[in-house]
């Protein structure tokens, strides 16, 4: 059975999306709304079809809608954050659309902190000390009371960006100002969320998941910041690995049991149909593991590292999250450790300039065991050209973390676009853990 597919948004996730997608047999024809460059030059391995980028933004759900029902794909897939919270899976399904994602009420655990804070205390799942506040005199009280070691969040969806680490109290109320005064994130920042600040080591959890059963993925980690050491602003990420040597299979396992039950048990009493993907962000604390948020879709860049691991078809397993029947299926993993580098323009997270010409990618891309994932780049004539804060995430598999490292790093080194910078100790954690 050849299956039409509809993947939403442009950035590297959706491109290792794609090229995981085109390698099934199942998968005869894929659009990607609005794609890339490295998207627009995928091909379905069953058919040799060119993958079609749709110049329809992630959020014109109109647009996307039509688009669905003139073409009817079999199945849509969406990426990003900012459509499921705005709906585009119940509106799908309104029109009689198959399409993989959480609803609405579901993509709340991630289009609002707050609900997904309460949530966490309703229902036992381990969290930090925290409070949900729409005025500033009242959280800078509780910032107070935890010395300004805290995190403030804007409640709403600010492109991974909207979360401030404050390690004194000038810091945090300096923060609190800034979103709930100043508005720096817009209506996102309306209400906040205020956290302690956990010590520990931070891990990414994925768990793909069909209203009922839930299949959890390998550990990873990202980096956040923008500057090795984790200095600097957060970015939407620098970089991952996989797998993290941080927890045991053992302590994986019974971790997600202290995760999953409570939540799918509150999903059940609260009438939430979460299909799609749940991605916790965890601190490893001395207390025990700590859910920091939870997202409600495939992380950037760890989707590059966890595609390029994932044996099992990716089309059955989207297939199956949909149609609720995961339970029937196991999740195959490559032994191989994978580590990607993103390649970020000059000047992000801050603003940047578009347009640089890029070099090397067919130099990086002959090195066996290397993917370089487009995430902000456009064609220009025959160059490839950024046109985004996070250019291009150079992907590498090795039998060890040390030589997954190496490798991305060397095909990282024939790339050159004006401005480029990155991260140099990508994976530099797992490393010393693993005493590599």
């Amino acid at each position: 059975m050849g299956m039409k597919l509809l993947v939403i948004g442009s950035g590297g996730r959706e491109h290792a999306i794609v090229w995981k997608l085109v390698q099934s047999p199942l998968a005869t024809k894929i659009w990607c709304a609005p794609g890339n460059a490295g998207i627009a030059a995928e091909r379905a391995s069953s058919t040799g079809a060119p993958v079609d980028c749709v110049p329809l933004p992630a959020e014109d759900l109109k647009g996307l809608l039509q688009f669905a029902s003139e073409h009817k794909p079999d199945l849509t897939v969406v990426g990003p954050d900012n459509p499921l919270a705005l709906g585009i899976v119940d509106l799908f399904i309104e029109h009689r659309l198959r399409i993989w994602g959480p609803n609405r009420s579901a993509a709340r655990f991630e289009s609002s902190k707050a609900f997904a804070q309460d949530f966490m205390q309703r229902y036992g799942i381990p969290t930090a000390r925290s409070g949900i506040f729409s005025e500033a005199l009242p959280a800078k009280r509780f910032a107070a009371e935890l010395n300004g070691r805290c995190a403030v969040k804007a409640d709403g969806l600010a492109l991974g960006k909207g979360v401030l680490i404050c390690t004194s109290l000038a810091d945090a109320e300096s923060a609190i100002d800034e979103m709930l005064v100043q508005k720096a994130f817009g209506p996102a920042g309306n209400r906040i969320v205020i956290q302690e600040l956990l010590e520990g080591t931070e891990v990414s959890l994925h768990a793909l998941c069909d209203g009922r059963t839930v299949k959890v993925f390998p550990t990873a980690q990202d980096h956040k910041r923008i500057f090795d050491g984790d200095r600097g602003p957060n970015t939407g990420g620098m970089g991952a690995f996989s797998p993290a040597p941080f927890l045991s299979a053992a302590d994986l396992a019974s971790m997600s049991k202290r995760i999953f039950d409570p939540w799918l048990k509150g999903c059940s009493q609260e009438g939430i149909d979460f299909r799609g993907l749940l991605y916790p962000g965890l601190m490893l604390t001395r207390d025990g593991v700590k859910v920091l948020e939870f997202n409600a879709r495939f992380g950037d860049p760890e989707t590059q590292v966890y595609l390029s691991r994932l044996e099992t078809d990716l089309v059955e397993l989207l297939e199956a999250s949909f149609s609720g029947t995961l339970d029937r299926f196991e999740l195959k993993w490559s032994p191989l450790h994978a580590v990607c580098v993103v390649l970020a323009s000059g000047g992000y997270p801050g603003p940047i300039e578009k347009g640089k010409a890029i070099s090397g990618l067919d130099e990086a891309a002959r090195l066996a065991g290397v993917k370089v994932f487009h995430a902000g780049t456009a064609r220009q004539k025959n160059d490839f050209v950024t046109a985004g804060g996070r250019v291009l995430g150079v992907t590498a598999l090795g039998a060890t973390l040390e030589k997954a490292r190496d490798l991305a790093y060397e095909a990282a080194g024939k790339i050159r676009f004006d401005g480029m910078q990155f991260r140099r100790d990508i994976a530099a954690k797992g490393l010393a853990r693993s005493g590599s």
